[in-house]
């Protein structure tokens, strides 16, 4: 039985689209997300700035995963965006981290993400390094659960 009372690690997760879970990933960038600093100041105000919010900024999520024939769905799912299908193509999703014994543990959740770039793998007759694709996904929210 896995100890749940250290961190998790960063090798077993999965991508949930509309609560379907697709494994097999390699590499996933979770964003950084922000709130925008704007200062302000009333000319009868002491000399120094008020600090206000502003804007939240919301990073790209980044997948990498070997090529299959599987990942042809995510490589679909890129498709309808530049067919100019972006509204239908929008999602909801989740990062879900798996603990040692395959049970869900923490979760990001992005809402209305959509493909904005699609990387296909570099091909080398030379190597034998594992095919991998990448998909960049915008999105317009992230909360982390559990």
């Amino acid at each position: 039985m896995p100890d749940r009372h250290g961190p998790y690690r960063n090798t077993r997760f999965l991508l949930e689209i509309d609560g379907i879970a697709i494994a097999g990933f390699s590499s996933c960038t979770i964003p950084e997300n922000s709130t925008e600093v704007t200062e302000y100041r009333e000319g009868t105000d002491p000399p120094t700035v008020r600090k206000l919010w502003s804007l939240n900024d919301y990073g790209t999520l980044t997948l990498k995963s070997g090529t299959t024939e599987d990942s042809i769905a995510l490589y679909e799912w890129r498709k309808a965006v530049e067919q100019g299908q972006v509204d239908d193509a929008r999602r909801n999703i989740a990062v879900v981290v798996l603990d040692e014994a395959g049970n869900p543990g923490p979760r990001w959740e992005f809402k209305r993400a959509w493909p904005t770039q699609y990387d296909a793998p570099d091909l080398d007759a030379t190597g034998n390094e594992v095919a991998i694709e990448a998909l960049e996904i915008a999105h317009e929210g992230m909360e982390r659960t559990v």
